[in-house]
């Protein structure tokens, strides 16, 4: 109720927001949906969209959208401390161009990639997958009732083997039994990438560097 900026993601990410800044009533405080320009991805899953909504909140995982994120969130500030506007405008034009420079990082690595199929343990890359020509195949969907139903997993198996997956990705808050189950009966290795969901020392822009060269590494 005492902040001056109250910041959220968006997409559906955070469903208890409205709700919060209503309760909290605070006067004149700059409230920032920090996804609100971005260009929506579409969810695909019936149980995705049922938890997150129609579109795919994870927008921070792909460099330009979190660009977008990064000006609405300037703006914000600048809204609610317009006599810091050079600073903020100077630390955004700084983190800008860092991810400028992540994105042609990974178009320069991927676009050279044999493969384009990007297997992870739930579909939190679709932005980066959008951005970048990949496609995206999430393992949650077989594993969503607990047990993986058997004709799910058998059409996992056989497209990780048609497209020569290795590498099949885990996340952080994930049980990594699950990708390592497909791994193993596909011939492929299971593998962690980072959705920063968890507290982690590293900044933005090197775990998202760590997420190229893990990502690298599977497509070759």
């Amino acid at each position: 109720k005492e902040s001056r900026v109250f910041i959220y993601n968006g997409m559906g990410m955070e469903h208890w927001a409205d709700k919060a800044i209503r309760s909290a009533g605070a006067e004149n405080q700059i409230v920032v949906n920090a996804s609100e320009k971005v260009t929506p991805l579409l969810l695909e899953d019936e149980e995705e969209r049922e938890e997150h909504g129609d579109y795919d909140p994870h927008t921070w995982l792909g460099p330009q959208e979190a660009k977008e994120e990064a000006l609405a969130i300037r703006d914000g500030l600048t809204a609610a401390s317009p006599e810091n506007k050079e600073l903020f405008m100077e630390n955004y034009e700084k983190f800008a161009r860092s991810l400028d420079e992540l994105q042609e990082e990974y178009r320069q690595k991927l676009e050279k990639a044999p493969r384009k199929e990007l297997v992870t343990g739930h579909a939190a890359f679709g932005y980066l997958a959008r951005d970048l020509g990949l496609t995206q195949e999430s393992v949650e969907d077989a594993f969503a009732t607990g047990e993986p139903p058997a004709r799910k997993l058998i059409e996992l198996i056989q497209f990780c083997r048609s497209h020569g997956v290795k590498m099949i990705f885990t996340e952080e808050m994930m049980d990594p039994a699950l990708a390592r189950t497909l791994a193993q009966e596909a011939g492929a290795e299971a593998e962690t990438l980072s959705t920063m969901e968890e507290p982690d020392s590293d900044s933005y822009l090197d775990t998202m560097r760590e997420n190229l060269e893990k990502i690298d590494r599977a497509l070759r």
